[in-house]
C-alpha cells in the first residue's frame, strides 16, 4: 500500500503483523549489485571508444575461378534415342571417354551405309568430271586442227587468187597486143588495097592482107574471151577464199560451242561433287556424334535424361559433369549502396557452411574459423536479385582453404573497411548511413598522376 496520505497508517498500525509486509520489510538492498551495475556502465562506456572495423557482409556460394572449371551439362548436337550407357553417376571419366550411345530418329539418316553410298556417288561424279575434262581437251585439239587447216586452205585460196590475178594481167597484155596487131593489119590491108587500086599491087596481095586482117580480128576476139575468163577466175577465187573462211569459222565456232558446253557440264559436275563431299563430311561427322563423349576430365554428377529408349531433341541436357581440376572461388552479392566501397584486390574474410567458426565481424583478428580471400572481379551489371555479384579468390598469404569444400556450398563473406570507434558504428547503424567511403592508396596515386 502506498504511504502518500497526510495521515500515515504505518505510525498507527503495525505493518509487520501482515504476512506480505513481513516478506518485504526488514530486507537490506544489495549494494554489491549496484556496484556491478556501475562497473558495467563504466566498462560499456569505455567499450564505446574501442576500435571497430567497418565491414560489408554478404551471402554467397562456392564456385570456381575459371568458367571452364564449373559444373556443366553435356548436350547432344543432334536429336536421338538413348541406346546404351557406359558410365554411372559418380564415375571418373577422362576427356574423350564415351558416356552413352544414341541412335538416329530422323528417317533421312536411317540407312546404315549412308556414308559409303555417298562416297560412291562422289566417285561416280568425279569420273564424270574426268570424262568432261577429256572431252574438253579433245575439242581443244579439234579446234587447233581446224585452225591449222583453215590457215592452209586460206593460203591455198589466196595463191589461187594471186594466180588468177596474174593471169588477168597476162591476158590483158595479150589483148592489148592483139589490138595492136589488128590495127597494124587494118593499115596494111588499107595500104595494099590502095596500091592495088593504083595498079601497084595485085589482087592476090589484097586478098592475103584481107585474110590476115580477119585472122587478127579472130585472135582479138579469142584474146578478149580469155581475158574475161581470167577475170571470172579471179572472182571465183575470191568467192572460194570467202567460202573457205566461212566454212572453217563455222566448224571452229561449233567446236568451241561444244567445248563450252562440256566445260559448263564439267563445272556443274564439280559443284555437285563438292556438294556431295560436304554432305559426306556432314554424314561422317553426324555418325561420330552418335557417341556422346566427355569434353574434359571429371566426375559424372547426375544423369539428367536417364533410361534407355528415351528420345530427346538437339541441345537437350543429358548428363552433368564436374571437372576434376578446378580452382575454388566464392561468389557473393552486395547491395548497390556498398558497391563503390569495393575494389579489386581488397581483403575479404570468408566463413564456409559446415566449418565451425566464431566470428566477430568488427574484430577480424579475434575471429576463428574464417579464411582469407581477395576480390578478383566485380560485376558491371546488376544481377536478377537486385545486387551486384563479386568474385573472390583465395588469399595466398592466408590460411589455405579446406580441401573438402565442394562447389555449390554456402559461404558468408565479410569485406573489411576502415577502423572506427564502436560508438561511431552504432551511430551509423542507427541512422542507416553507409560505411565510410575511401579509395585505395594505389587509386589515389593514380588519380594524382592523372591530374598532373
Amino acid at each position: 500500500m502506498l504511504n502518500i496520505s497526510p495521515n500515515p497508517l504505518n505510525k498507527k498500525i503495525d505493518l509487520t503483523m501482515f504476512k506480505s509486509a513481513k516478506k518485504i520489510m526488514g530486507k537490506t538492498y544489495y549494494k554489491s549489485f549496484n556496484k556491478f551495475l556501475l562497473a558495467a556502465a563504466i566498462i560499456g562506456f569505455i567499450v564505446l571508444f574501442l576500435p571497430w572495423t567497418q565491414n560489408i557482409t554478404g551471402q554467397g556460394l562456392v564456385t570456381t575461378l575459371k568458367p571452364n572449371q564449373r559444373p556443366q551439362t553435356i548436350q547432344s548436337q543432334i536429336p536421338g534415342r538413348i541406346e546404351e550407357w557406359f558410365v554411372q553417376e559418380g564415375d571418373f571419366v577422362k576427356k574423350g571417354d564415351t558416356i552413352l550411345r544414341i541412335s538416329e530418329i530422323k528417317s533421312d539418316y536411317f540407312d546404315d551405309q549412308l556414308v559409303e553410298r555417298t562416297n560412291e556417288q562422289i566417285l561416280a561424279k568425279s569420273s564424270s568430271v574426268t570424262a568432261y575434262e577429256g572431252k574438253v581437251k579433245a575439242l581443244n585439239r579439234q579446234i587447233s586442227a581446224l585452225e591449222s587447216e583453215r590457215k592452209l586452205k586460206l593460203k591455198q585460196a589466196e595463191n589461187k587468187l594471186m594466180q588468177s590475178q596474174l593471169k588477168v594481167k597476162s591476158d590483158s597484155i595479150d589483148l592489148e597486143a592483139a589490138k595492136t596487131n589488128l590495127s597494124i593489119a587494118e593499115r596494111q590491108f588499107n595500104r595494099t588495097q590502095t596500091l592495088q587500086e593504083e595498079g601497084l599491087k595485085a589482087v592476090k596481095d589484097v586478098e592475103e592482107k584481107r585474110l590476115k586482117l580477119q585472122e587478127t580480128q579472130a585472135k582479138l576476139i579469142s584474146q578478149e574471151n580469155k581475158y574475161l575468163a581470167s577475170q571470172n577466175e579471179v572472182i571465183n577465187a575470191q568467192l572460194e577464199l570467202s567460202r573457205t573462211n566461212a566454212t572453217f569459222t563455222d566448224k571452229i565456232s561449233k567446236a568451241q560451242s561444244d567445248m563450252f558446253t562440256a566445260q559448263s557440264s564439267q563445272f556443274d559436275t564439280k559443284a555437285q561433287v563438292t556438294k556431295l563431299e560436304n554432305t559426306y563430311s556432314n554424314y561422317k561427322k553426324r555418325n561420330s556424334l552418335l557417341y556422346v563423349t566427355a569434353p574434359q576430365d571429371g566426375y559424372i554428377n547426375r544423369a539428367v535424361t536417364g533410361g534407355v529408349g528415351i528420345t530427346f531433341k538437339e541441345g537437350a541436357d543429358l548428363v552433368g559433369i564436374m571437372p576434376a581440376q578446378y580452382d575454388l572461388a566464392v561468389e557473393t552479392f552486395v547491395r548497390p549502396i556498398d558497391l563503390p566501397l569495393l575494389h579489386i584486390g581488397e581483403k575479404v574474410r570468408v566463413q564456409f557452411d559446415g566449418w565451425p567458426a566464431i566470428v566477430f565481424s568488427g574484430w577480424p583478428n579475434a575471429s576463428y574459423g574464417t579464411y582469407g580471400a581477395k576480390i578478383t572481379a566485380i560485376e558491371r551489371f546488376i544481377s536478377d536479385n537486385g545486387k551486384y555479384r563479386v568474385l573472390l579468390a583465395p588469399d595466398e598469404s592466408d590460411h589455405t582453404w579446406p580441401k573438402d569444400i565442394r562447389v555449390g556450398s554456402g559461404a558468408r563473406t565479410i569485406a573489411l573497411l576502415e577502423d572506427v570507434p564502436i560508438w561511431f558504428e552504432l551511430w551509423r547503424q542507427v541512422n542507416s548511413f553507409p560505411p565510410n567511403y575511401y579509395q585505395p592508396a594505389t587509386n589515389k596515386t593514380a588519380s594524382k598522376k592523372d591530374k598532373k
